[in-house]
């Protein structure tokens, strides 16, 4: 808080109003030094007369408090940032329905394909098809519980997290793991 500003600011709003010291002192029951002390900034009004000051100058006392005019541009600029925030927020949001939908749409092809790939006996005559059918029950499996990390927020966090590309990564090999370990245990089920 500088007073020195302050007490600029406060004899620049009296003289605005047309006041001398002692005009202004007697309004508010306080010394012609006084008022001189807060002009000069070695002294501060308390709060009840800053509160005074304030209605009486018609500014807000954190305007007093600041020294300075709330910047007519200010409440503008708030209102941009607070839409750029907005806008922000808004294609974050979109951007996660947008992988939603995307993961949604791939379980849902995967859920088909591997009904259709398991009619019959086909994945199980058929490499390339059995491989497929087990790829297919693998995305049914990991579609819900990406989708759960996607809208928990965990994904946005490992985003923002400084080593994202390494845990990402630790993630992708844990998935790559796990299908290798399920396309194994499909090749010894049908004997390859």
């Amino acid at each position: 808080m500088d007073q020195k500003k302050i007490g600029s600011f406060l004899k620049e709003l009296r003289k605005e109003k047309g006041f001398t010291q002692e005009e202004l002192a007697e309004q508010l029951n306080v010394s012609g030094r006084t008022i001189s002390r807060w002009e000069t900034g070695y002294n501060m009004p308390d709060i009840s007369i800053l509160i005074e000051l304030a209605e009486l100058y018609e500014v807000s006392i954190p305007e007093i408090v600041n020294g300075e005019r709330k910047n007519e541009n200010m409440n503008e600029e708030v209102k941009e940032v607070a839409q750029s925030l907005s806008d922000y927020a808004d294609l974050e949001k979109e951007s996660m329905l947008k992988q939603i939908r995307n993961l949604s749409i791939m379980g849902v092809v995967s859920l088909l394909l591997y009904g259709l790939l398991g009619i019959g006996d086909i994945s199980e005559k058929y490499f390339l098809i059995g491989s497929l059918s087990t790829y297919c029950l693998v995305m049914v499996i990991i579609t819900p519980i990406m989708i759960l990390l996607y809208t928990s927020g965990l994904i946005q966090k490992v985003k923002k997290h400084k080593n994202h590309k390494i845990i990402l990564l630790i993630g992708e090999i844990i998935v790559v793991f796990v299908l290798a370990l399920v396309i194994k245990s499909v090749l010894t089920m049908i004997g390859v």
